[in-house]
């Protein structure tokens, strides 16, 4: 059974010295093939987070099941919307007081295939966000394809939190520029980046390229939660604007935290309006 925030008490939030500070944590851990114990372990460091101040948390991708190789296992996990796993995400949510983001595997349309599925929910119950993986990882030796269902070309879902404007994408679409830029076009400051970013050769250093040049060219904060090792590079972390890492968790399973301002976002547009000089927009395929 799973402990809720109602069964434990949860220490006094920290909070900021900037009062109009966001804090904004990412959570690394390892999922594995027990759901139950995914969703536990979802609590426990969702827990950590509020107590050291945050106000959203946001885990990897494949929160809810993971095994190393994809298969028959994953379409078995896969759940609607209204399911256990995003059950079990609205009630901490509303116990901790939390915005918390996790990927799942959502039960698809199509027979053989699931969706792999973002879902942010929020501290009075609802469901404020959510996002199915655009590009699938077909690389690398990879093939998701095989198993998942390509996400519909949709308008980005936002959401707010503290005043900042919350967007989400998945893992490999990372590697594609204009899914973020497609996100700040839509009044997106904070992008969210849940992962599971295999490990292999030059991978963490292609992560933390990927993650920073995002931020940067898109003048943007940007959060990504990723799988702790083996399997995953680890390396969770959050990039300011100018692409500094606020705060990076390395091989473990933690919880790091770190306070987002508007007024940050101007000062770095002020003197790298880049979205202002752009000279091209986004074509949608």
């Amino acid at each position: 059974m799973v402990e809720t925030p109602h069964d434990v008490p949860v220490p006094a939030r920290a909070v900021s010295v900037d009062p109009a500070a966001v804090g904004v944590a990412v959570a690394q851990f390892v999922p594995g093939a027990d759901r139950e114990a995914n969703l536990a372990e979802v609590a426990r460091l969702a827990g950590l987070a509020a107590a050291r101040g945050a106000e959203l948390v946001v885990f990897p991708e494949y929160s809810a099941f993971f095994e190393p190789s994809l298969g028959p296992a994953f379409i078995a996990a896969a759940e609607p919307l209204d399911g256990p796993f995003v059950t079990g995400l609205v009630a901490l949510a509303e116990g901790l007081g939390l915005v918390i983001v996790a990927g799942m595997l959502e039960e698809a349309t199509v027979a053989g295939r699931f969706s792999n599925t973002l879902v942010a929910v929020g501290p009075t119950g609802e469901v404020l966000a959510r996002y199915r993986k655009l590009h699938l990882y077909d690389a690398f030796g990879e093939r998701e394809s095989d198993w998942v269902l390509p996400g519909a070309i949709e308008p980005p879902q936002t959401f707010s939190v503290g005043g900042l404007t919350v967007g989400l994408q998945t893992c490999y679409d990372i590697r594609f520029p204009e899914v973020t830029r497609r996100l700040v076009d839509a009044g997106a400051e904070l992008v969210l980046v849940p992962a599971e970013w295999v490990r292999g050769p030059l991978k963490e250093q292609q992560w933390r390229t990927l993650l920073t040049a995002r931020a940067i060219e898109n003048t943007v904060y940007v959060a990504a939660a990723d799988h702790a090792p083996p399997i995953g590079v680890g390396t969770s972390m959050i990039v300011d604007p100018m692409g500094v890492e606020l705060v990076t968790i390395g091989e473990t399973t933690d919880v790091g935290v770190a306070w987002l301002t508007t007024a940050r976002l101007d000062q770095v547009r002020a003197v790298n309006p880049a979205l202002r000089l752009r000279r091209f927009g986004i074509v949608e395929a």
